[in-house]
Parts: structure tokens; C-alpha cells; sequence
């Protein structure tokens, strides 16, 4: 197995919160390990880089923003906002946040993939409403491609979803990466 800095495979970094890292799952078991699989499996030469970490926000997500450019990935799948919501956080705080780190994912050359999120629908069907509107706005503005929501098919499903409601299992996330997939696939090269 080559080391990560002989691997001369494009990258494709998974850059979120919980849901990219993976949270509550076995190791091996998250979303983008499950990526790397599919990607295997269709013989595309690509290196799937996990930096999703538990509990972040926008704003951790800005201020790391260079970790992951710094890798001069070919796609980055952002995957962040939910955190915010679930924290009331000014929803122009989360706009912005993500507006930033689009610009600069695409500045560096890198294609971005934007995964769309909800929230529980006791946070009031106005913040809801507002929050969810993030996302296609930044689709539309940028020029990217937009995953709807990163859990379709997922969430709301108890076999599928950890006790909290808010992570999915080993098999959620592995139906995860498989709609990611599809979303990407045509980002990607033979």
C-alpha cells in the first residue's frame, strides 16, 4: 500500500462535521469509506481524504479551510451547516460561512460538491425554511453541483439511524456515500 504522499491519485476530500467523520460508527464504517469503495469498485483512480470532524461548525470549518486546500484535492464535498442550525446560530452567519469556503475551495482549483442539510422541523418552520434555502442559493451563485440533502433515504429511517436520530449506522452511511456518489460521478474522470 503506497503512503499518502506517494499516493499520486487525484483527491477528493469529504469536509464536514459528524456525518463526514464518521461519528458513532465502527472505524472504516463512514460515509466517505464507504466513497473510497464505490469509487474503487467503478475503477476510477481517486483518494477519497476523510476531514469531517464531530461537532463542527461553519466557522471551524472556515478557519480550516487551508488543511484542506493545502492537499490540492481535485473535488472537496462540503458537508457543514447542520451544527449551526442545531445551534440557532444566525443563519447569516452560516451563509456567509459557507459562501467563504465555497469561494475559496474554488479558487484553489478544486470542483466543490455542496450537500444540502435540514433540520428537526421543531426549530420552526421559518428558520427551517430559511436555512434550507442556504444551500441551492451557494448551487446557484457558484456554479456547483448541490447533493438536495445529504441524508435522503436515510434519515427518518430507525434501521438506518443511530439511537440520537441525527447520525446514521454503518449501513446508513454506506446508502449515503452510494447517493453522494451518484451525485459526483459525473464530476469525475475515466
Amino acid at each position: 500500500m503506497p503512503t499518502a504522499a506517494a499516493d499520486p491519485r487525484p483527491i477528493i476530500v469529504a469536509f464536514g462535521d459528524s456525518l463526514s467523520a464518521g461519528y458513532g460508527a465502527e472505524d472504516g464504517m463512514s460515509y466517505p469509506d464507504f466513497l473510497q469503495k464505490e469509487i474503487d469498485a467503478a475503477g476510477l483512480k481517486y483518494r477519497v481524504v476523510n476531514q469531517g470532524i464531530s461537532g463542527d461548525t461553519t466557522s471551524g470549518g472556515l478557519a480550516r479551510v487551508d488543511q484542506a486546500t493545502a492537499l490540492k484535492p481535485y473535488l472537496i464535498i462540503l458537508e457543514l451547516g447542520g451544527n449551526d442550525g442545531l445551534r440557532g446560530l444566525p443563519l447569516t452567519v452560516t451563509r456567509d460561512n459557507l459562501d467563504k469556503m465555497v469561494a475559496a475551495f474554488k479558487e484553489s482549483g478544486a470542483k466543490v460538491m455542496l450537500a444540502g442539510m435540514t433540520l428537526p422541523r421543531n426549530y420552526g418552520p421559518d428558520y427551517v425554511k430559511e436555512f434550507e434555502q442556504i444551500y441551492p442559493m451557494l448551487e446557484k451563485k457558484h456554479k456547483i453541483t448541490r447533493m438536495k440533502f445529504l441524508l435522503e433515504g436515510v434519515a427518518m429511517h430507525n434501521d438506518l439511524m443511530q439511537q440520537d436520530q441525527i447520525h446514521p449506522t454503518a449501513a446508513g452511511n454506506k446508502i449515503v456515500a452510494h447517493n453522494v456518489y451518484q451525485v459526483i460521478a459525473p464530476l469525475l474522470k475515466k
